[in-house]
């Protein structure tokens, strides 16, 4: 985390209409009231609206080590982040001076001083002999809804295996906020856990901070080198200090507990009355991910094609992908307009077509049979534990015979063969499998 003071008093506010509000220190008063904590990025991110408001708005960061040296701190679990604002002062100096050459930003990390061998949790946790305590996750979990749905099964874990040794367990997350725009998102996604206690925007006071018994900093988390290379959930339990091959596969699932949000009247009725004459299959063929998607010629054939062989199901999608007039097709886009009514759609589903976006993690939750359409290779890590769904990769076949640096879409050939060759056929035979 990074600890500073602020030079003028604001108040910043979330996009849930949340103020976190910054005062400056009376002078000659040194209080904890006056110093505040975040994670690297959203530091950052603060400085950025200090300097867009008025140059009159300054932060002093403080030495960690003084910080640490002057307080009873909470224990940290898991993989530690101290002292990482100066650790990654090193590395922007070092790169400046040349020091680095084509190196990753994990890599550069590890070199300098972060250490990724695992610690023990249980160890960490021994030693507290309150029956109350509380625990504090700085920064969240995942940076989008697929990581955070997973994500929040290793959070789960967590708070079972607190709830094994301490009676009563208080689990609350601070996410970033500064210039968050998905904060309202993901505060409502966070939601959907019942055992999560409260969620608030950072910072937070030193004094707040201090309340608690265990933190977890969770910054710069996907910028370890193991992240990419495991299950989300996995990746989350080792950060943790959780031993994440000793955990049961089954208890890896997702879990949505409730959802957070009021729904449209009309959906549920739609819905009810669309399972009245049959099963449901949802089509779900675009991600925020250009790259992931379904190219859009293609996924209206994929539709059409749908809606002529897929005999036993009224196809369903919360996308506008094209106008048709057509009993067996229902566009549910203008229905869905909060991820709350998104997650309630894909609950309703009896079988999910997606490409690699959040929907197959949501649908994990409710043991709908999904196939997902991949077109890179984390197909195995993405869905490791998901019973219920099963994955083709899209290689693509493109060659470019351009020797300019730039792209020439003129000299491309076999672009999307793919997903020309792709048969929906093969795509619902898979489907019934599971």
């Amino acid at each position: 985390m990074v600890y500073f003071k602020v030079s003028q008093n604001i108040n910043i506010k979330t996009t849930d209409g949340s103020l976190v509000k910054y005062h400056k220190a009376p002078p000659g008063v040194s209080s904890d009231d006056f110093i505040y904590c975040s994670t690297y990025n959203d530091f950052l991110d603060l400085k950025s609206v200090f300097s867009r408001v008025d140059k009159k708005y300054q932060i002093k960061v403080l030495l960690e080590e003084r910080i640490l040296s002057s307080h009873i701190m909470p224990i940290e679990l898991g993989i530690t982040n101290k002292f990482e604002y100066q650790t990654l002062k090193k590395i922007d100096y070092r790169m400046k001076k040349n020091l680095y050459v084509e190196k990753s930003l994990e890599h550069k990390i590890k070199e300098v001083s972060f250490s990724e061998d695992g610690f023990d949790f249980y160890e960490q946790i021994n030693p507290c002999i309150k029956l109350d305590i509380s625990l504090a996750i700085i920064g969240g979990v995942g940076r989008n809804i697929g990581e955070i749905i997973s994500s929040c099964s290793a959070l789960r874990i967590l708070h079972e295996e607190l709830k094994n040794k301490f009676p009563s367990v208080k689990l609350d997350i601070y996410l970033e906020s500064s210039e968050n725009k998905y904060y309202s998102r993901d505060k409502e996604l966070l939601l959907t856990q019942g055992f999560i206690h409260k969620i608030e925007p950072l910072s937070l006071s030193l004094k707040k901070l201090l309340s608690y018994d265990f933190i977890i900093d969770t910054s710069l988390l996907n910028k370890r080198t193991y992240f990419s290379h495991m299950p989300y959930v996995d990746a989350y339990l080792y950060k943790f200090g959780i031993d994440y091959e000793k955990v049961n596969k089954l208890r890896k699932s997702t879990f949505i507990d409730r959802i957070s949000a009021s729904l449209n009247k009309n959906l549920i009725k739609k819905i009810k009355d669309l399972k009245k004459v049959g099963k449901l299959l949802l089509f779900h063929p675009y991600s925020a991910n250009e790259d992931r998607s379904i190219p859009k010629e293609f996924a209206i054939k994929y539709l059409k094609k749908l809606i002529s062989t897929a005999d036993d199901y009224t196809i369903v999608s919360a996308l506008n992908i094209v106008e048709l007039h057509d009993d067996r097709y229902v566009n549910l886009a203008n229905m869905s307009k909060s991820l709350s009514e998104f997650i309630y759609i894909i609950s309703q589903a009896d079988k999910i077509i997606t490409v690699d976006t959040s929907t197959y993690h949501i649908a994990d939750a409710f043991f709908v049979p999904t196939l997902v359409l991949f077109t890179d290779d984390k197909a195995n890590i993405r869905t490791k534990y998901y019973q219920q769904t099963k994955t083709i990769e899209i290689e693509d076949k493109t060659k470019n015979y351009s020797t300019f640096t730039f792209e020439n879409p003129s000299l491309e050939l076999y672009k999307h063969q793919a997903w020309k060759d792709l048969k929906i056929s093969k795509v619902m035979k898979l489907l019934e499998t599971i």
